[in-house]
Parts: structure tokens; C-alpha cells; sequence
């Protein structure tokens, strides 16, 4: 990974900030001209500082009611199947989010899905036959805080 500047910060800060800046906009607002400022966004996407762009949607505006956080225990813990759970995981489009964990748990994934009959289709069918897993707690989300928000990122100076 590259060493990131006060430069690079600000751009990446810009850029949460509104994804879909131009680069002239960009460049603007971090006191740089547009040819080096596209040079360093392009190094940050290769180096897979900056993994991609998209839009961030209102998930209930689009039918999707419910966010589970799931805890799951794995057997035996070897590396193989730590993959092989993660890869599942991977494979499923409702989980949005995955983080290995320590603690009671092994695992803790975010799950969004229209409704709690959805949920318990996608639990019996899918989650309760994923490799290895030997334990699941589920956690609804009464009302969402704070989503996807933006990093907080150094300051640069140092």
C-alpha cells in the first residue's frame, strides 16, 4: 500500500463525500490541479485504496424491511473451514456486511431482506446448512441510527 498524503486523505474525504464529483471538482476542492489529482484517485483504485463506487440506497424505499445481525459460531476451527464459511457467506447477496469477531461468536453478519417471512425462508433454506456452523443467534434491528456512514480518516499530518 502506497503512503498515503494529506493530499490523498482529502481526496478519498471528497470522495465520500460525493462519489460522483468530478475530478475537476475534486481537484477543486482539495487544492490541486485535475491532471494530478486524476493521476493519484487512479493510483489510490489500483492499489484497491478506493474499491469502487455506488449508489446508497434507502433500503426501505426499495422494499427491504428488515436488517438482521446474525452471530455465528463455526466448528473446529481450522483455517479451511473459516473459508469455506466465508465463501458461503460471499455467495449470498442479502448479507451485506461480514466481519470475523472475537468473543462468544466466530462471526457477525448484516443481513437485509424484506420481511421476517423472507428472513426465516432464507434461515432454514440457507444460513442453517451453511459448512461448519454449529450455532446462530439473530439480532433484529428496530430502527437503523447510523448507516454506511464515511470513515474517519487521518489527518494526515503525520
Amino acid at each position: 500500500m502506497p503512503k498515503l498524503d494529506k493530499f490523498d486523505l482529502a481526496i478519498l474525504a471528497a470522495l465520500q463525500t460525493n462519489g460522483r464529483a468530478t475530478n475537476v471538482e475534486v481537484a477543486d476542492t482539495v487544492g490541486l490541479s485535475p491532471s494530478p489529482c486524476l493521476r493519484r484517485i487512479r493510483l489510490m483504485e489500483e492499489a484497491g485504496i478506493i474499491r469502487g463506487y455506488r449508489a446508497d440506497i434507502d433500503r426501505r424505499a426499495v422494499g427491504l424491511e428488515l436488517t438482521v445481525f446474525i452471530a455465528f459460531k463455526v466448528a473446529h476451527h481450522t483455517r479451511q473451514h473459516a473459508q469455506e464459511f466465508q465463501q458461503a457467506l460471499q455467495d449470498l447477496p442479502e448479507v451485506v456486511g461480514c466481519s470475523m469477531i472475537s468473543g462468544h461468536s466466530d462471526f457477525l453478519a448484516e443481513v437485509v431482506v424484506e420481511n421476517l417471512a423472507a428472513y426465516e425462508a432464507l434461515l432454514t433454506d440457507k444460513l442453517l446448512v451453511l459448512p461448519h456452523v454449529t450455532d446462530i443467534q439473530s439480532n433484529f434491528a428496530i430502527r437503523s441510527v447510523k448507516t454506511a456512514g464515511p470513515l474517519k480518516l487521518p489527518d494526515g499530518r503525520g
